[in-house]
């Protein structure tokens, strides 16, 4: 099996400093949060403007990776599932998917929001949420 490295181009600042004071989801009560990126990828922010929404994805480095199933949202009651079927952040590769919008451009600093990721958490990619922006 080969092995892959993933450079973060950028982490979360946010106002939720654990894993346990984070929303499951963003529209579940989660704050908006700066996302500074990493110098070295300051042109890739070229054309983002205040209003458009994204693909914020990160890398959930915390989160469990030897999890295969599990009860959607940890309820006993539904039925077990395999993780590809369900949102959990535990997982083989744990890569967040956070739909957001662009609140604020400051340099290098995006402010985004809502999202769920706490303080730190790597982000390893961004994409925009609108086919128009395809290129």
């Amino acid at each position: 099996m080969s092995s892959y490295t993933l450079e973060p181009i950028g982490f979360i600042r946010s106002t939720v400093k654990r894993r346990e004071e984070a929303p499951r989801q963003g529209p579940e009560g989660a704050p908006d949060a700066w996302l500074e990126i990493e110098p070295q990828f300051a042109e890739a922010l070229l054309g983002m403007e205040v209003g458009h929404e994204l693909i914020v994805i990160t890398w959930l480095h915390e989160a469990r990776r030897d999890v295969l199933k599990g009860h959607p949202r940890s309820d006993e009651s539904r039925p077990l599932t395999g993780v590809f079927y369900t949102r959990s952040p535990a997982r083989p590769n744990p890569l967040g998917l956070h739909p957001v919008t662009v609140r604020e451009i400051d340099g290098t600093r995006v402010k985004i929001g809502p999202i769920e990721a706490f303080d730190g958490t790597p982000v390893v990619d961004i994409k925009s949420a609108s086919t128009r922006a395809d290129g």
